[in-house]
């Protein structure tokens, strides 16, 4: 262990023998503890950590390709309904993804996601998952064309069968990639619920593209049609593909706290189950519900208030989670605890963004406040098992940039408080 009198962090925080808890970080350089025992203000400069290359070229590769299937996506639109409809499906559609972009961010504030990752999972729904639904889609049809039968059957089976089944693993399997590729940041059940959440505002957008390209085509000058289909689709029903593939999501988020790459898998069918279930509830009922609305008020709005607590109870926990391990951080000199205070709870991190927005350090402070609550995350993989995951090499630089934070808080630009 390293002398608390040197100046350089280490990351020695590693899992004890089995079935013992896992040491605490070293002992912080008599600086820094002294230093901590001053109380600082809430605000610090944290540099930005180098990005490694293949993390960056793995996450390129990823947007690329999900890019290249969604502009697939849409020249076949525009082909079989027209660019201007394609259009003005879009710019319909472009309502809902706002609402849907809105909640995604609410869930995701605690801690953050890479914008690379979300960006990947948005294209990935919005052009992987769409295209494999279309080409199986086609194969099917075709296959019915040529056997005969009863139309309504098909259809039925269509939306309340094949539909399910093929999009949620479509999205799923984005998110599974996730899982594997991404996991320095897939650390549990609200990562994988966000991560759900963008594959799944991704399809629908492309989707509602093609519903509302479809209502205008069919309407004949007629706004009804459209406005009701707009209304059912984009105002009452947004978070519809947010919340079938959340299960899957869930489930791979609680394996990343279990499990290996392996065992992934058995947790991602395990989560597809709910979602293809609720996916198939949600669109075979419109075949026997002839009160929608009411259906809706009924069945719809419980599901998705539901989910709704489900989200806030797991972010309560992430919350309580960053706090005591920051605390451990703070029982040997890392931080005061006025700072633990201040960087793990909702209250201290809504007081720290009022000290810092009139200072026009709002910026900063977010950018302290994410690193801070990615060190809890860092040292929780620690503590459970999954140091492999890069979580030392994470915990070394983070705790270098609360250090380079903090001195460059005191030195003489600062503002006092």
């Amino acid at each position: 262990m390293t002398s608390p009198d040197r100046g350089a962090p280490t990351a020695a925080a590693v899992l004890g023998p089995a079935g013992s808890p896992a040491p605490l970080p070293d002992v912080a350089p008599a600086d820094v503890r002294r230093e901590t025992a001053q109380a600082p203000p809430p605000v610090a400069v944290a540099p930005r950590r180098p990005r490694r290359a293949g993390a960056v070229i793995g996450a390129s590769i990823g947007i690329a390709l999900g890019a290249a299937a969604l502009l697939f996506v849409l020249l076949y639109m525009m082909l079989a309904l027209g660019p201007g409809l394609v259009v003005a499906g879009g710019v319909m559609a472009f309502i809902p993804l706002l609402i849907v972009l809105l909640g995604l961010r609410w869930i995701d504030r605690w801690e953050p996601e890479p914008r690379s990752a979300l960006i990947f999972a948005f294209l990935w729904g919005a052009g992987v998952s769409v295209l494999l639904a279309l080409l199986v889609d086609a194969e099917i049809q075709g296959m019915i064309a040529s056997s005969g039968g009863d139309p309504a059957a098909f259809e039925f089976v269509g939306a309340a069968v094949q539909a399910p089944v093929v999009e949620e693993f479509g999205k799923g399997l984005g998110l599974l990639l996730l899982f594997w590729f991404g996991r320095r940041h897939f650390d549990g059940p609200v990562d994988g619920i966000v991560y759900a959440a963008a594959v799944g505002a991704g399809f629908a957008f492309t989707e509602n593209i093609q519903y509302f390209g479809i209502a205008l085509a069919q309407s004949n000058g007629s706004i009804a049609g459209v406005g009701e289909i707009f209304v059912i689709r984009g105002l009452m029903s947004p978070f519809a593909h947010v919340m079938f593939t959340a299960f899957t999501g869930l489930a791979l988020g609680i394996a990343a706290r279990r499990a290996n790459g392996f065992l992934g898998v058995f947790y991602f069918l395990l989560g597809l189950i709910p979602a293809v279930l609720l996916h198939a509830f949600w669109n075979g009922a419109l075949f026997f519900v002839y009160d929608f609305y009411g259906y809706y008020a009924l069945i719809q709005v419980p599901i998705f208030l539901m989910v709704v607590g489900l989200v806030v109870l797991l972010r309560r926990a992430e919350a309580a989670l960053t706090r005591q391990r920051l605390a451990e951080y703070a029982a040997v000199g890392w931080f005061a605890p006025e700072e633990v205070t201040a960087l793990a709870t909702p209250a201290g991190r809504r007081t720290a963004m009022s000290w810092a927005r009139p200072r026009g350090l709002g910026r900063v402070m977010k950018r302290y406040i994410r690193d801070a609550t990615r060190l809890a995350f860092a040292r929780h993989r620690i503590v459970t098992g999954r140091a492999h995951i890069g979580a030392q090499a994470d915990e070394s630089a983070l705790l270098a940039s609360i250090l380079e934070s903090r001195r460059a808080l005191r030195g003489p630009a600062a503002p006092a408080v």
